[in-house]
Parts: structure tokens; sequence; C-alpha cells
């Protein structure tokens, strides 16, 4: 086999692509492939796909290959332009790169692999590419994948807010709670954002009567967000966001005793955790505080968040319930400001807390995409824009079909 076939074989070449030539410079680490077709060759309009329509012009493009060992490799070719019979003058898709870019199919794919793993600055270094070409890539698989994707057997969502940097400024995310995709993320957390998630489901064949759950915190703008965009969707508030609300409402007792009880100093986590999530020290630690001599009153606050946390484990709505309204009952009775403060909270949120003994919903998930995402963001040091950051969100968290190097996509796909 000369060598020129077995690179043909190597890129898979089909007729009447061959390649002509290959030149390897080994001071400049450089390998360049020069593809061409015979003279009266036909090819189909890229429009239509009408076959055998004539050559009317050529022009010369180059694309960037994979490596060829750590060498880096381009090919060549005279792109033609031919006649179609119904659409004129049109250039031709060549098999290896989609129209309009500089990189073949399976460059873009590799590239795609790594912006999952590590920054686009680093991607960018280690390819030997501007980082605003790599952007341009994930851009366009992002919105080209999006724009296949079905939401019709959507039901159940969760939304929540991520930071999308220091100060007040975030992005939301909406997700798909049976099948553990972010479905939608937008810019800012009011209710606005709900409005645009359900044209956005709209616009991928769901439908917003279809939601029928709908987990969140007790975020005010999401609330009236689901009640007016979500109609049918049942609102269910976090289990770990109400219980952040109390065990901020604790904290709260502690600072204001410790003032005068030094005793409570560098204290705060062992009010907070769960008894199970204690160390062995800090569990001996919570014993001695709470023991009756010491009739602290963020002891006593301790108490009545742990006595919440078994609402949670009742085995019925209607137990659940009942169980609810005594603790709140005594909590309006326990002569602490910030615990009477939640059991407000509580009363005026009432049926989307109860309801989780229906729905059993929760955003565990979003908190561990939300990890993913700031993660990811922290690797990058930020991003310059949201729309970035909410390309690596549908990037690294919407399970979109990405090309690979043993599947990409075919060169005729293009938005």
């Amino acid at each position: 086999m000369q060598q020129t076939d077995l690179f043909s074989a190597a890129l898979g070449l089909g007729d009447p692509w061959q390649v002509v030539g290959v030149d390897f410079d080994e001071k400049a680490s450089r390998l360049d492939i020069k593809i061409d077709f015979p003279k009266g060759s036909r090819f189909s309009c890229s429009e239509c796909a009408e076959t055998g329509c004539p050559v009317y012009d050529t022009e010369n493009k180059t694309w960037r290959h994979l490596d060829f060992f750590q060498h880096e490799a381009y090919l060549h070719a005279r792109v033609p332009r031919v006649d179609c019979e119904y659409h004129g003058v049109r250039q031709v898709n060549v098999p290896w790169a989609r129209q309009g870019s500089g990189f073949t199919l399976l460059f873009e794919a590799l590239l795609l692999q790594f912006a999952k793993a590590m920054p686009v600055a680093t991607v960018a270094n280690l390819v030997g590419e501007h980082d605003t070409r790599i952007w341009r890539i994930l851009e366009h698989y992002v919105a080209l994948l999006r724009e296949n994707q079905d939401y019709s057997d959507v039901s159940r969502v969760g939304a929540d807010e991520t930071s999308a940097r220091r100060g007040h400024d975030y992005v939301s995310i909406f997700m798909d709670l049976d099948r553990a995709r972010v479905l939608f993320a937008t810019d800012g957390k009011d209710a606005s954002t709900v409005e645009r998630f359900a044209q956005d489901l709209e616009n991928h064949d769901g439908d917003v009567v279809r939601i029928t759950e709908a987990s969140i915190d007790m975020s005010p703008a999401f609330i009236s967000g689901i009640e007016e965009f979500l109609p049918c969707a049942e609102i269910t508030f976090d289990r770990f966001h109400v219980m952040k609300k109390l065990s901020e409402a604790v904290d709260e007792v502690r600072k204001s005793e410790q003032k005068d009880n030094p005793v409570l100093k560098r204290s705060r986590y062992i009010w907070l955790k769960n008894r199970e999530n204690l160390t062995a020290r800090q569990l001996e630690t919570l014993l001695w505080l709470t023991r009756p001599s010491m009739q602290l009153a963020t002891g006593r606050a301790h108490r009545w968040r742990e006595d919440f946390q078994a609402f949670y484990a009742q085995p019925d709505f209607e137990t659940a319930e009942a169980y609810l309204k005594r603790w709140c009952y005594g909590a309006k009775r326990s002569r602490l400001q910030p615990i009477k403060d939640f059991v407000a909270l509580v009363e005026s949120h009432w049926g989307g807390i109860i309801s989780w003994h229906q729905t059993r919903i929760a955003n565990g998930l979003l908190e561990g995409t939300n990890s993913l995402i700031q993660a990811a963001k922290a690797r990058a040091r930020g991003y310059r824009n949201k729309q970035k950051m909410i390309t690596i969100i549908y990037l690294i968290a919407g399970k979109l079909p990405l090309p690979t190097m043993s599947r990409p996509l075919s060169a005729t796909h293009t938005i």
C-alpha cells in the first residue's frame, strides 16, 4: 500500500476524495496532508443532496486535525462549489469537517472531551490554539445539541440558583429530577427565569401542564414564577433548605447567648451538625453542653431543631401533618425569638413543606450539580461572562449526546 493510500484509509475517505500528498516537517513538528479529487468528479448539493452536480469552482481550505504523535497535523483540500439545478451555486460539505470550521470533526470531538474535564484556557494551551476558537466550538455544539433535545416526557423539575461571580450575581438552573440533567440555565434568579424556562420547555416539545411537581427553596421569586408559569406543578420546599433556615435560627440563639457565656465560643458546628455526623469529641462536648445543669438557651433551640427533624421521619402524610402542628404549637411558646420566627416561616409555607410527604422530592441533585459547576468555575478562575458559564453548565451537566472520537457528528449537521 502506498503512503497516500494508507492516509486515505486512515482518514476514512471515500470516492471521489483521496490523499494526493503528504509532507512531514520534522523541524516544524508538523504534518500536512493534501486531499483532492479527480478531474470530472461530481458532488451532491449541500442544500438538497441532489447527486451528480458538476463542479463550478473550488476554494483552498485548511483544517487542524488530530496530532500525529507529538506533531501537529493539518488537512488541505480544494473544496468545490457545485452548480445545482435547483439551488444554483452551493459549496459542498466535506466528510471530515463541518462548514465554517477550521478543525476536523475528530479534533472538535477531542476538544469537547477536554473541555468537560479542564478549563478552556488549559485546553487552548494544550493544543496550541486561541481560546476564542475553542469557545466557538463549544458554543456551536451545545446550541446544536440542545436544539434537538426532547422534553416531552419531563414532569418533575427542580430549580436553584448558582453563583456566577462574587456579589449578587447568579445563574438559575432547572433540572429534570427523573433523568438527572440540566434542562435550562439562564441569567438571574427572579420570577422571569421560570418564564424563560417554560418557554424553552415548550420549544423542546415539552408542556407546562405536564409539570406536576417542582422542588425549590423558599425563594419568593421561584414561588411566584412557578405559580404563574407552571400552573399544574405542586411545589415542594427542599427539606435541606428548610433545615438550613432552622439551623440559622439555632445559630442566632447561640451568637446572642455566647456574649455572656464564653463556653459557647467555637461551638457553632456542634449545634448545626446532625448527631451522626459529629466526631466522638464533638458529641462528647454536645452532651456536656446540653446537660440540664447548663440551662443554655442554645441547648433548648438545638432540641427544637432535633425534634423538627423527626417530622421528615413520620410514616405518612396525615401523621406528619399532625406532628408538625404539635411541633409548631410548642415552638411558638419556646421564648426563643429566632425559633418563633422560624415557626412563622413554616406556617406561611405550610403546603410546600408538608407536601414533601407526598412527593418525596428534594434538591439534593441540584446541590450536587451546583458543586460540579462551582468546581469547574474555580478551576477556570471564573468566566468572562455568564453565557460562557451557561455553556459549560450544559456541557458538564446537560447530558447532551456530545460527539466522541469513536462517534463524531456528521459534517452535514449545522445550526
